[in-house]
């Protein structure tokens, strides 16, 4: 069996086409699942919820999904400074204003965490499980620096063992790690990496006899088009800025407010 997983859209409609486009081009995937945070910080968020939905492709809540959903006080989002923080209102208030209530239910109906059975859960086999940020709390960043033993700590809280897969999104920097025969994956992001590459951001996972393969893969997309929806919309110039740099703008800039020389 082999998978697409796509995670954390935001509303970027110009990043998901190029991906779905790609995923149809190789045309040997299986199913696609979604992992979360279709909406925010882009302009298209009813409309990434309705070519997910005509393409029956199913995921989970991501943090963004769910607050809005509940219309919570803010997005959930990790702010390294002031301005980060400042920025997150703004695009958690438009995405509000943005989205339809049919938008809003779709998100609302998303369950918190999949657990997937590739040989099909009537003959033993691995498990896949997606969550966003990890299986407590879709708002906890999961970063390649946490230690082996958070990793078996995640997977022992959902029963993982050898040869099963836990995949999560959340932070939009892909890694891959593998602890004791168990599967960690970080898929990335499709609409908002944060690695200092600007393309969409999607993982193949497959299940062989072989064994698990994991293969990072990286779109083209127009980014321009991307950022200059942003700039129409009235949305600050370093929401766009960010999507033509891969993260990196705002890199330098939490650099900056922290007085260090980038």
């Amino acid at each position: 069996m082999r998978y697409a997983l796509i995670s954390d859209i935001h509303a970027n409609l110009h990043a998901l086409d190029a991906v779905l486009a790609d995923i149809d081009r190789r045309a040997d995937t299986n199913a696609i699942f979604h992992l979360g945070d279709h909406v925010g910080y882009s302009t298209h968020p009813n409309e990434v919820v309705q070519r997910l939905s005509l393409r029956g492709i199913s995921g989970i809540a991501g943090n963004y999904d769910s607050t809005v959903a509940t219309d919570y006080k803010h997005c959930g989002c990790k702010s390294e400074t002031p301005r980060q923080e400042a920025l997150a209102h703004i695009s958690y208030q438009y995405t509000r204003g943005a989205v339809t209530s049919d938008t809003k239910r779709a998100l609302g109906a998303l369950p918190f965490l999949m657990d997937i059975r590739p040989k099909g859960g009537h003959a033993a086999g691995p498990r896949l499980v997606l969550v966003h940020g990890t299986p407590t709390l879709n708002t906890l960043s999961w970063t390649e620096d946490r230690s082996d033993d958070f990793c078996l700590k995640m997977a022992a809280s959902i029963g993982l063992t050898t040869d099963d897969v836990l995949a999560f999104g959340h932070t939009h920097m892909p890694w891959h790690r593998e602890v004791e025969g168990i599967h960690f994956i970080n898929t990335g992001s499709v609409g908002r990496p944060k690695d200092g590459d600007w393309r969409a951001g999607y993982v193949r996972l497959t299940f062989a006899d072989g064994g698990t393969q994991v293969e990072f893969v990286r779109v083209p997309y127009d980014v321009d088009a991307a950022a200059q929806s942003v700039l129409t919309a009235g949305l600050p110039e370093e929401f766009a800025e960010f999507l033509r740099t891969g993260g990196k703008a705002a890199v330098s800039r939490v650099v900056d407010d922290d007085g260090a020389t980038p």
